[in-house]
């Protein structure tokens, strides 16, 4: 079953006066438990494509569509309920709650979809094994590591149960071993899970890791490899 689906989608933005359009026509489908990348140089529009993939964006035009629903005539609320259900974020910058423990950054999710307390404190804690940070449930984000806030950001993405995670740039703010340390759990919850997941990269021995790698580039598909 298709995941997440891409027709001929474009996006423009007004900058400043200006038309700047950032993807001119791209179709790519996502299938259910996949491990694809996602690669171009700055401006390529990749983070634009992630953005659009995962509802966090509307197209300008073209199609898009959440395991295999047309998402063009849901409201906003509609939309974020199903993007809440459907999919999972891991961005850059790990995008946590300074003042909150790793446990309720976890459960966050889950709040939106009026899961009752116990019940999202517990899915957290499982989902913070999932990780490997089953000691940290009570800790801030200031008292971890930089790898363990991304592991924690995985955990968050995972909590809702969704059929695709998508990580954008999941390694840029890591050194080298904790990155690929980041990079073997991504590719152990594909593999034992069945999770789809779709990495947004400019790094070519990131996106080597992939089983696909979709190359971008001036806002459309440059090639489409399956090794």
């Amino acid at each position: 079953m298709t995941a997440l689906e891409a027709v001929d989608v474009t996006r423009t933005y007004t900058m400043g006066g200006v038309e700047v359009t950032a993807l001119r026509g791209v179709s790519l489908a996502i299938e259910e438990g996949e491990y694809a990348a996602i690669l171009g140089p700055s401006g390529s529009g990749k983070s634009t494509l992630m953005h659009l993939l995962g509802c966090l964006d509307r197209p300008t035009t073209g199609v898009l569509r959440i395991g295999g629903r047309d998402v063009a005539g849901l409201s906003d609320t509609e939309l974020a309920e199903l993007r809440n259900r459907r999919v999972g974020f891991v961005f850059q910058s790990f995008h946590l709650l300074a003042r909150t423990s790793t446990r309720d950054n976890v459960a966050l999710p889950l709040v939106y979809r009026g899961v009752p307390r116990a019940e999202r404190r517990r899915r957290a804690a499982e989902a913070l094994a999932t990780v490997g940070l089953e000691h940290r449930l009570e800790h801030r984000p200031g008292q971890l590591s930089g790898g363990e806030q991304q592991r924690v950001a995985i955990a968050r993405a995972l909590v809702g149960d969704p059929g695709v995670v998508l990580a954008d740039e999941p390694t840029g703010n890591l050194d080298t071993r904790t990155g690929d340390g980041v990079m073997d759990l991504l590719e152990r919850l594909n593999r034992e899970r069945g999770v789809a997941v779709v990495l947004v990269t400019h790094e070519a021995d990131v996106a080597a890791r992939a089983r696909r790698r979709v190359h971008v580039r001036d806002g459309l598909v440059e090639r489409d490899e399956s090794p």
